[in-house]
C-alpha cells in the first residue's frame, strides 16, 4: 500500500499545516504551477516528489520537471500534468492521448477547483486537487491524500484552509 499526497498550484507558497497533512504519506504528487523551486525542494526534503511544471513556472522548474509524468503505482497507471481540463471537456492537448491510451488515474491542476470524479467514458479516476497556494481566485486552499493498494484507490481525504 502506498499513501499519496496530492497538490497543485502552490504558486510559490507552501503552508506549514499542509506539510503536517502530508506527514504520513509515502510520496507527494504536484500537478504544476509550483511557482518557486524552493517549494519543490521543501517537498522533496519531506517525501519523494513526482511533479510537473505548470504554465507559470520558469526555466529553473522546467529544467527539473517535465510537462507530463506517466508512471505506475500498484497496478494503476497514472498520468500527472498541469493543464488537463475535466471529464467531458478535456484540454485539446491531452484529449486524443487520453482516448487512445487512458490511464487509471488522471491528475491535473490549473483550474484551482478541487474536483474528484470517475470518468465512465474513459474508465479513469479524474483528480484535480485544487490550489494549495494563496495566489488566485480561490478562497480556500486545498490538497488531497489517499491510498493505493494494487487496484484499489481509497481513503481519500481533503485538506482545506481559508486564505488570509
Amino acid at each position: 500500500m502506498l499513501r499519496i499526497g496530492c497538490l497543485s498550484d502552490t504558486h510559490g507558497f507552501l503552508h506549514e499545516k499542509l506539510i503536517g497533512f502530508f506527514e504520513d504519506v509515502d510520496e507527494i504528487w504536484h500537478a504544476g504551477d509550483i511557482g518557486d523551486i524552493s517549494v519543490a525542494d521543501r517537498l522533496r526534503k519531506h517525501k519523494p516528489l513526482r511533479a510537473v511544471f505548470g504554465n507559470i513556472d520558469g526555466g529553473d522548474i522546467r529544467r527539473v520537471y517535465s510537462a507530463h509524468e506517466k508512471f505506475t503505482v500498484g497496478r494503476k497507471k497514472v498520468w500527472l500534468t498541469h493543464i488537463g481540463g475535466y471529464p467531458g471537456n478535456y484540454d485539446r492537448l491531452v484529449r486524443e492521448s487520453l482516448k487512445s491510451d487512458p490511464p487509471d488515474i488522471f491528475v491535473c491542476g490549473h483550474s484551482h477547483i478541487l474536483k474528484v470524479m470517475f470518468d465512465k467514458s474513459l474508465n479513469l479516476l479524474y483528480i484535480n486537487p485544487g490550489a494549495a497556494g494563496k495566489s488566485g481566485f480561490h478562497k480556500v486552499m486545498t490538497a488531497l491524500r489517499f491510498k493505493i493498494d494494487g487496484d484499489r484507490i481509497f481513503d481519500m481525504e481533503v485538506w482545506e484552509m481559508k486564505r488570509g
